[in-house]
């Protein structure tokens, strides 16, 4: 296993990141227990989690994530140091969190508090706020004019970012987490947020993680110039864009049980005819080069310069292996180029 700094921190992460996001809803307890042994077994030291999940979110799944991996942890409490964790607070929308409200500095600290008793833990190592309290384009919102910036007071969101931050210190202080971070932002958001750390003393955002994978690349280059060069991990989600890339939804496909048969509260807006057409010529990619369709989208997600670690997610312990094995297969020149030709012809599908 490679292990990369976690931007300004001082801690060293692996490569790949372990989601957890189907634990509580596609997955128990037990499965949870194989995914965690497993993946530390095999030298992953982090994973993620938030106050929202499991996915898809309602009141009944609201923090079964945590407590799995609480439940983990007090029967495992001697291994707590082995593990770089970290969860999110979840941003206004949800009327069963905070009665759907914005993100403040008395919500911060009630929801770390919440989150340390669920995760039966005295710190979190990584502490994330999961979506901002204005809209951003994320989630199928970033063609043009899907919403207007210009719409939000740029003063305001820098009153309440202030009021954020300071919040997040003081938990730091309390030792109750170590490191904070970014979640589903923009270059804007990761700026804004050191500007006013620089400029108060306080403690500065080590990390962003926001969807990225061949079918959702937008990040590259801005956002991910602006990372490398303000020492900002960058941390993909979905870099199987939401399953799509393995293949198993291609033409309409629903397997029983899969992600896209539940409710999907921002809907299934990866599922168009252009990405359907693009993972075909992908898997024809892969069948070629001797990967599995999910092997060479994780794979190339690691080779993108400014990349983390890559936050990867199974509902079994056989896809969470094959997913695994793909950090140990680089992509030589030949793959890449026909990767890159399918890219450039697919280069936004949904």
């Amino acid at each position: 296993m490679e292990y990369s700094t976690l931007g300004s921190s001082n801690l060293s992460v692996s490569r790949i990141c372990l989601g957890s996001m189907t634990w509580g809803k596609q997955n128990n307890q037990e499965d949870a227990n194989q995914q965690i042994d497993y993946a530390l077994s095999q030298g992953i030291n982090f994973i993620d989690t938030a106050e929202m999940y499991a996915v898809p979110p309602s009141p009944d799944t609201y923090g079964k994530t945590e407590t799995i991996i609480g439940n983990w942890l007090a029967a495992n409490p001697k291994r707590r140091k082995e593990i770089i964790l970290a969860s999110k607070i979840a941003g206004p929308g949800l009327p069963w969190v905070r009665n759907a409200a914005p993100i403040t500095g008395e919500a911060v600290i009630a929801a770390v508090d919440a989150s340390l008793t669920r995760l039966q833990t005295d710190y979190i190592d990584l502490y994330q706020l999961h979506w901002p309290n204005r809209t951003s384009p994320h989630f199928g919102k970033h063609f043009p004019n899907q919403f207007k910036f210009s719409d939000f007071d740029a003063k305001k969101e820098e009153a309440d970012m202030l009021e954020i931050l300071q919040a997040l210190n003081e938990c730091i202080k309390a030792g109750k987490i170590r490191h904070i971070g970014l979640s589903d932002d923009t270059p804007w958001g990761i700026n804004t947020y050191l500007k006013l750390s620089a400029k108060y003393d306080l403690p500065r955002m080590v990390s962003i993680q926001n969807e990225f994978s061949l079918l959702h690349a937008k990040d590259w280059p801005y956002l991910i110039e602006n990372c490398v060069h303000e020492d900002v991990a960058y941390l993909p989600w979905s870099p199987l864009a939401g399953g799509m890339l393995s293949g198993k939804y291609l033409d309409g496909q629903m397997p029983e049980g899969s992600r896209w048969t539940y409710s999907q509260r921002n809907g299934i807006f990866r599922d168009t005819p252009a990405a359907n057409e693009a993972v075909k010529a992908y898997i024809d990619v892969a069948e070629k080069h001797g990967y599995t369709p999910c092997q060479l989208a994780l794979a190339w997600c690691d080779q993108v310069d400014g990349v983390t670690s890559t936050i990867i997610g199974a509902t079994s312990l056989e896809q969470l292996k094959e997913d695994i094995e793909a950090f140990s297969k680089p992509l030589n020149d030949d793959v890449l180029a026909d990767v890159n030709t399918v890219f450039r012809k697919y280069p936004m599908p949904f």
